[in-house]
């Protein structure tokens, strides 16, 4: 199995669904609310472990009453949490709203999550001891950095999810293997309208690059290779939260394994296309067993 590490947000995802989501200034009326373990950490360390991968966290909660139940959630699914720190204060959170379309608009609270700056006691031996290292910028940059730093110090492939967009120091950039933008992210970065020439344009910074379409699928480039787009299988979506981190999660899993590319992309997409089709980030993650179904049906 690949051991992947995940420095990283934890947050408890506060979730309203309504028929459509409300405008500046206008108030609607939801039909159901949810509290549901989340972040992009989170998220990407359950899937990577639903997807058959023996996954590591680096990250923190509070002492609040989310603190357990998000720490319970990652070792439910798997995820070894030992240096999983508890910071005095509240847990990171999410606030979102999910229209009937499938559609989602989010607001994070970083909380526990704004005090992982640095590496603690323990953090550099464990992505040294990993195959992939998992990061994104729900928490400081200057911890993104240091991992990211770590991880080519011992050999270790790094992935990042380049979310929320923001301009990426040199120094991180020079460190990933894999950088995975969502269109938006991919755009943000370049300043370039067309998907694909963003994506080339980031090669520049990193050797390869996957940008995340939806509905779309995927696309990937990489320095001397032709680019290679895998359509994403046509499914009604109930709620898109936490696709992109399940994207994330099976296809580091995927690549852990050496499999090809292209079978890489097509196993992640596949995973993806089930989690949307279930509410939730981190609850409507599949199984290996799901995944592999669904990829050879």
């Amino acid at each position: 199995m690949t051991h992947i590490v995940v420095l990283g947000s934890m947050n408890m995802d506060l979730v309203t669904y309504v028929e459509k989501a409300p405008q500046r200034g206008e108030t609607v009326t939801g039909r159901e609310f949810r509290t549901i373990p989340g972040g992009k950490g989170a998220n990407q360390a359950i899937a990577a472990a639903h997807a058959g991968a023996t996954v590591s966290m680096i990250g923190a909660v509070g002492t609040d009453s989310y603190g357990p139940r998000l720490r319970a959630t990652l070792e439910h699914s798997g995820v070894d949490t030992d240096l999983l720190r508890t910071i005095e204060g509240s847990s990171g959170t999410a606030h979102i709203v999910v229209d009937d379309e499938g559609g989602n608009a989010i607001v994070v609270i970083p909380g526990a999550n704004g005090t992982v700056d640095h590496l603690g006691p323990g953090d550099e031996a464990l992505i040294a001891s990993a195959d992939t290292l998992l990061l994104q910028l729900e928490v400081p940059m200057p911890a993104v950095v240091a991992g990211a730093r770590a991880a080519r110090a011992h050999g270790v492939r790094t992935v990042l999810t380049p979310a929320p967009a923001q301009p990426l120091p040199a120094e991180l950039l020079a460190a990933v293997d894999l950088l995975v933008p969502n269109e938006y992210e991919a755009i943000t970065l370049t300043g370039r309208t067309d998907a694909v020439e963003a994506a080339i344009a980031l090669l520049d910074s990193v050797p390869a690059v996957v940008v995340t379409l939806g509905a779309a699928g995927s696309l990937y480039v990489a320095r001397g290779a032709e680019p290679l787009a895998v359509p994403a299988p046509q499914v009604t979506a109930v709620d898109s939260t936490g696709a992109g981190d399940t994207f994330v999660g099976a296809l580091t899993t995927a690549l852990g394994e050496e499999r090809p590319i292209r079978e890489a992309l097509r196993w992640a997409a596949a995973a993806a296309a089930l989690s949307v089709q279930r509410p939730g980030a981190s609850a409507s993650m599949p199984y290996r067993s799901e995944i592999e179904a669904r990829y050879t049906s």
